[in-house]
């Protein structure tokens, strides 16, 4: 399995988040599904990605919060919400 890269995407990040990283594992047919993804839409990257399902993960479990929204809705249509 190919090992996930560690920078950050300048187009999700506000400046003054703040950006915790953590290692998680794969499966390989989900991480091989998501290569694959970002290889034909070239303005996603892996760590769009995990952003939007795990924001729309929480939104659809009832979780509501405006900067979650703004996160989900920023990286669904590649959106940079100024303050």
């Amino acid at each position: 399995m190919q090992e996930l890269k560690y920078e950050e995407n300048p187009i999700v990040l506000n400046p003054k988040d703040e950006v915790i990283s953590f290692k998680c594992e794969l499966q390989e047919n989900l991480q091989k599904a998501m290569q694959i993804f970002v290889e034909e839409h070239p303005n996603w990257d892996q760590y769009r990605i995990i952003q939007a399902a795990i924001a729309g993960f929480l939104m659809q479990k009832g979780f509501q919060n405006r900067d979650l929204t703004r996160l989900y809705i920023g990286n669904m249509f590649s959106m940079n919400f100024k303050d």
